[in-house]
């Protein structure tokens, strides 16, 4: 079969696998496959249902031009619930494990969200929106705003409603809502002997102006309440243990003087003591996933796992780009059981110890796997095969190199499929956003594109990365454009220092932080031959009013909010340097950003353009700050083809 290299129409073939739910008994696993949808400009996902056995093939088991997502075994395995909009808006669907017609559990008047079954497999608990009581009298498309938290990325003005925690028949009807106050409560995990429910809430008396979540109890006899977490940080995901006796949940404090960049730990809450343990502190990594990826879609947040015993609780790790599966013994030390170069982005576990994942690599996209409990592995899907057969890659080639001194930096080299060692190939080097992600070893369809096109692509791991630790994550606090700036920039030396690389072509590009970074640098340093700055920021004084939640963690990232501390906010603008700018610059935007409103984009093309620099700017209608990930495919196609049209121009 004749392979070609990566094109950005294939972004219509990948298929997208994600969320493997494996059975109670451990033979049959549901996941749900994502396409993109070229004619309806759309997604579209449904649900697969494999047998564990050796040689089986996946079959499709729900149908419809929907969206399909979340599959749930029933804890005595004969249904399946799911989430779809086949009704107009989500809500919990439910069908026979063996098949057959589907029915709609619940008919909220708002979508249905996180749900879970319950213990004895009657009933379903999900979350939904409570409508508001609006007061009689004239309508108003006026927003009369109190609070500082108005506005979300990805889902517009804030309209005030709650989210809270009903509980349904499984063959549905009237839904009862459990949980209720001028707060949301999230994320429900119901106990064992179905009588106390956990939930995540921020309950706090300033909740309206800060990012606090705590975990909650409510006992559903007498409906009493009580916070377990010490209302000083994050806390979430919690999953109760097969008896009851314990909670595990993941979080950390926002203290000093780590603030927001504190490396989430994994706690266990005993309910006969009140006494929490943390089980992750001495593997200095965090639980989840932090990687990046552009070949993902809808993933669910992943939550701690209990092993069948209670002994051990399972969590997902983010370490040096790849993301494993780690057993954590209640007195123990965490132990791998998934390890190696790979991005894990979801599991299960059935009692006999059956456990279901879904992982890609630097070159397979996401499929759906299984590991005995003896730890041998079986792929059990392969919805990219026929993909991967026909496309040529470039090879790939992890790298470290040294920033200041005694700073070991990691990543990676992807070179173009074609590669002739003696020919001198243009390079790029990708800035990831957050900071605090990382760049990982799952499929990045835009890299491979940019490599396809003739370029040498680094992406690595600059300081203020999640993945090395907490002093590593911590490395760009209040410092940004700094040491992560000359990490980035000994980036740079790597490339125009190896033998294949022309050193008077290479150039940058990165999103939202990633995008700060290449502002800053065009600013600073005349050494990149063109530049692509997506979804960014310019101006960190104006950006501190006008973003969705950076004035929840601007205070700790740039020492002190801006009014204290207006001179460091504008040195450590880019926005301040556009005098030294001589890099052609695309600027790539979404209108609808409201975590890096278009806003910053704005400031810097006029900036640019009124000086006579290089400059054009791009602005993608009705899109929000997750264009490359979850925007309209058409968008997402263009977006591309601009970012290799101002390459391929200046390079």
């Amino acid at each position: 079969m004749s392979q070609t290299p990566v094109a950005i129409d294939d972004l219509f073939r990948i298929r997208l696998v994600a969320d493997p739910n494996i059975s109670p008994d451990g033979t049959r696993v549901a996941y749900v496959v994502t396409t993109v949808d070229r004619d309806a400009n759309s997604y579209r996902s449904a649900i697969w249902l494999v047998d564990v056995e050796p040689d089986s093939e996946p079959r499709r088991f729900t149908s419809g031009a929907c969206k399909d997502a979340s599959p749930r075994w029933s804890p005595d395995g004969t249904l399946l619930a799911f989430l779809s909009d086949r009704s107009g808006k989500g809500q919990v669907h439910v069908m026979h494990a063996d098949g057959g017609e589907s029915w709609q559990a619940s008919s909220s008047p708002n979508a249905a969200t996180e749900f879970v079954w319950s213990p004895d497999s009657s009933s379903i608990l999900f979350v939904s929106k409570v409508d508001k009581d609006v007061p009689e009298g004239p309508k108003s498309d006026v927003r009369h705003v109190t609070a500082l938290r108005y506005k979300l990325d990805g889902e517009g003005f804030l309209d005030g409603k709650r989210r809270h925690v009903f509980q349904v028949s499984a063959t549905g009807g009237e839904a009862r809502q459990l949980t209720d106050g001028d707060w949301d409560s999230t994320q429900p995990a119901l106990s064992p002997d179905g009588r106390c429910l956990a939930v995540v809430s921020n309950r706090s008396e300033n909740r309206e102006n800060n990012s606090l979540t705590d975990i909650w109890l409510a006992d559903l006899r007498d409906r009493s309440t009580r916070r377990i977490t010490p209302e000083d940080g994050n806390y979430a995901t919690p999953a109760w243990s097969p008896d009851g006796s314990s909670l595990a949940y993941t979080g950390h404090p926002i203290v000093a003087p780590h603030g927001p960049s504190t490396l989430d730990d994994l706690y266990v809450w005993r309910a006969a003591t009140g006494e929490t343990s943390r089980l992750l502190t001495s593997l200095d990594r965090e639980p989840g996933n932090s990687a990046m990826s552009d070949m993902r879609y809808a993933l669910p947040e992943p939550a701690p796992v209990w092993d069948a015993s209670g002994e051990k609780v399972l969590t997902l790790v983010s370490d040096r780009g790849s993301v494993h599966v780690y057993a954590c013994g209640l007195d123990g030390e965490p132990e791998p059981l998934l390890n190696g170069a790979r991005d894990i982005q979801s599991f299960t576990v059935s009692r006999n110890g059956m456990l279901a994942f879904s992982s890609s690599t630097l070159d397979t996209p996401t499929e759906a796997f299984v590991r005995a409990a003896n730890g041998v592995e079986t792929r059990l899907s392969g919805h990219n095969d026929e993909f991967m057969a026909g496309v040529a890659l470039g090879s790939v080639e992890e790298i470290t190199f040294e920033s200041d001194p005694g700073v070991q930096i990691h990543g990676w080299l992807l070179k173009p499929p074609s590669f002739n060692d003696e020919q001198r190939y243009p390079a790029i080097v990708q800035v990831h956003g957050g900071p605090h992600g990382m760049y990982g070893t799952g499929f990045f369809h835009e890299m491979h594109v940019l490599a396809a096109r003739g370029y040498v692509i680094l992406f690595a791991n600059p300081r203020g990365s999640t993945g090395y630790g907490q002093s590593f994550v911590s490395g760009s606090m209040g410092d940004w454009g700094g040491a992560d700036f000359r990490d980035v920039m000994a980036g740079a030396d790597l490339l125009e220092a190896l033998p294949y690389v022309d050193p008077t072509r290479i150039g940058v590009t990165g999103g939202s932080y990633g995008g700060y970074i290449v502002n800053w640098a065009i600013g600073q340093t005349d050494r990149f031959r063109a530049a692509v700055t997506q979804r960014s920021t310019c101006n960190r004084l104006s950006l501190y009013g006008v973003s969705d939640f950076n004035m929840m963690y601007n205070d700790w990232e740039f020492r002190g909010n801006p009014y204290d501390n207006v001179a460091y906010y504008l040195e450590r603008s880019p926005l301040t340097y556009v005098k030294n700018v001589t890099t052609p610059l695309l600027i790539l935007h979404s209108e609808n950003d409201l975590r890096c409103p278009i806003s910053q984009a704005e400031e810097l093309f006029v900036a640019l353009k009124t000086l006579g620099k290089t400059v054009e700017f791009v602005r993608f209608p009705d899109e929000s700050h997750g264009l490359s990930r979850t925007g309209q495919p058409l968008h997402r196609i263009e977006r591309l083809e601009r970012l290799c049209g101002w390459f391929d121009r200046y390079l």
